[in-house]
């Protein structure tokens, strides 16, 4: 059937965290400026775009699934335009196009306010079209480091009645089985003022429950430090309510747990990925704190938040990652008992340190322990839910 397909509309496909989700907001936004209208019917956008992620082999492998619906469309009146952005283009750069020569344009994390003008320039018309040289042309944006302030501003949300507001952008930590310093960069904080900002022009439009975005949320620090920041926003005319995601034990503290416990607007919720029960494996990870130290967070978050909601990551076969390791991660799981937790099977990532080491865990063995700890986190959410 021949693609039929509408000037002027753009359909994107958002696979990953909250993170991309807000770019594609933002892509979304900055296009809307070119008078582009999101569409959800993939067949009559003129402008595709896949926004990626590289955390995990299994949201990589959805998207070279996607795009390859588009190979036999690789023709001369071929009319939508297919852009690949995010983790996987900051990851892959220009390989993309060999695998995927479908693809006319491939944007990294933080050039994306670059998109519409690479758009603009693949708008061509037929006669243009039937140049194979035109067609074969291909755009490459990888190189960007900080993003401009204003594509924050661009007056687009999908949810009108929530709002993600990034407070802080890549990650500096470097765990070792970890791709986002590689593809986000490291750490860069938003001043303090631009994020107010951000949110009180959510709140104008009567969007009054914001959640606030960070890799690493609570090691944001600019002009204030991020317990500063929360009761700069708790003091926001017409907000109704706020939380925060993700947030690294090494940069939680007592006093935060005092700051969500005496905040009115701020929701006591907290995820706090643990990803190893194992001391042992928490070194291999890189990920700078030990087992007491977080058990000991989890004792005091639970003693100053009262009834505060606690959710975590968790790996499962981690390289080097012997029985009594995932023992000591199932063992964890069942003396913390957390709301909810993401539970996924460790697989090797380009460029980090982890993927140096032999993944020497079998499939067969990662899939039992990962249904083991599903199974057990399954039962405790149903008992808290109980309980609640």
């Amino acid at each position: 059937m021949e693609q039929q397909v509408t000037t002027k509309k753009v359909f994107i496909r958002t696979l990953g965290c909250q993170m991309n989700v807000r770019d594609s907001e933002v892509i979304a936004g900055l296009l809307g400026k070119e008078g582009y209208q999101r569409t959800t019917i993939e067949q009559e956008a003129s402008v595709i775009i896949y926004n990626t992620c590289s955390v995990r082999q299994h949201a990589e492998n959805k998207v070279w699934s996607g795009l390859g619906k588009f190979r036999k469309a690789k023709t001369d009146n071929r009319k939508a335009i297919i852009g690949l952005v995010g983790c996987m283009a900051q990851n892959y750069k220009e390989a993309i196009f060999e695998r995927a020569p479908q693809v006319d344009f491939i944007v990294g994390p933080s050039d994306i306010h670059k998109i519409p003008e690479i758009v603009n320039k693949f708008r061509v018309d037929k006669a243009q079209l039937r140049d194979r040289k035109l067609l074969e042309r291909k755009i490459w944006e990888t190189n960007g480091s900080i993003r401009p302030e204003e594509i924050y501003h661009s007056g687009f949300r999908e949810d009108k009645n929530h709002a993600y507001v990034v407070i802080s952008e890549g990650c500096s930590n470097f765990c070792s089985y970890c791709i986002v310093p590689y593809v986000r960069g490291r750490l860069r904080n938003r001043d303090y003022k631009d994020i107010i900002k951000e949110i009180e022009e959510a709140v104008d439009r009567e969007i009054t429950n914001i959640t606030l975005l960070g890799q690493n949320v609570n090691a944001y620090k600019s002009a204030v430090n991020f317990i500063e920041l929360l009761k700069l926003v708790n003091d926001i005319n017409g907000l109704k309510q706020f939380s925060f995601i993700t947030s690294h034990p090494r940069d939680t503290s007592i006093d935060l747990f005092k700051a969500m416990a005496s905040l009115g607007k701020i929701k006591k919720y907290l995820h706090l990925p643990v990803q190893s029960g194992s001391e042992r494996i928490l070194q291999l990870m890189k990920r700078g704190y030990t087992r007491r130290f977080y058990l000991d967070l989890i004792r005091a978050y639970r003693k100053i938040v009262k009834d505060g909601i606690l959710t975590s990551d968790i790996i499962v076969g981690f390289p080097g990652e012997k029985e009594e390791d995932f023992q000591d991660t199932y063992n964890l799981m069942k003396q913390v008992e957390f709301d909810s937790a993401y539970i996924f099977k460790y697989s090797p990532r380009p460029h980090t340190q982890a993927e140096n080491l032999p993944d020497d865990v079998p499939q067969k063995e990662k899939e039992r322990r990962h249904q083991l700890i599903l199974a057990l986190q399954k039962d405790i959410s149903k008992r808290r839910r109980g309980n609640a």
